[in-house]
């Protein structure tokens, strides 16, 4: 009777390998959600540059700059295939001319929390974000 072998994992053996797992969680999560935001924001910047690409055919159409998301000719969130948007695009008031422009992303949902803020993209390519560096944002 006193002989028996109990086969099985004690209960302090179960309890370690939970405090493991949930310390590998608490590590991974936060670079898991860091990557996610980077990775919307790079999807974005390209869809910033395809709206700037956009602008400059129809400036070769017609001559001028014009608002070619109010008009429906592009999308106005990020991503542009669809989903949840993660970014407003717009051209904001008293900066389209008939010779110039700036785009802009606002980080909305999901990246609402972004570090980099709103980016920023002119009719002369030059890039820009509301916080961070542009090493950082732009990539």
């Amino acid at each position: 009777m006193g002989n028996k072998k109990y086969r099985g994992f004690s209960l302090v053996e179960l309890m370690i390998v939970v405090v493991i797992i949930g310390v590998l969680a608490g590590i991974a999560y936060p670079s898991y959600l860091t990557y996610m935001q980077q990775t919307r924001r790079a999807d974005c910047e390209g869809a910033l540059m395809q709206l700037a690409s956009a602008m400059e055919r129809d400036f070769s159409r017609v001559g001028q700059y014009r608002n070619i998301i109010t008009l429906g000719n592009f999308s106005a969130t990020c991503p542009l295939g669809g989903g949840a948007a993660t970014y407003n695009l717009s051209i904001p008031a008293g900066t389209l001319t008939a010779t110039t422009y700036v785009l802009q992303a606002a980080p909305a949902n999901a990246q609402a929390g972004d570090a980099c803020g709103t980016l920023t993209l002119t009719n002369q390519l030059i890039k820009g974000q509301s916080a961070g560096t542009l090493a950082q944002c732009w990539q």
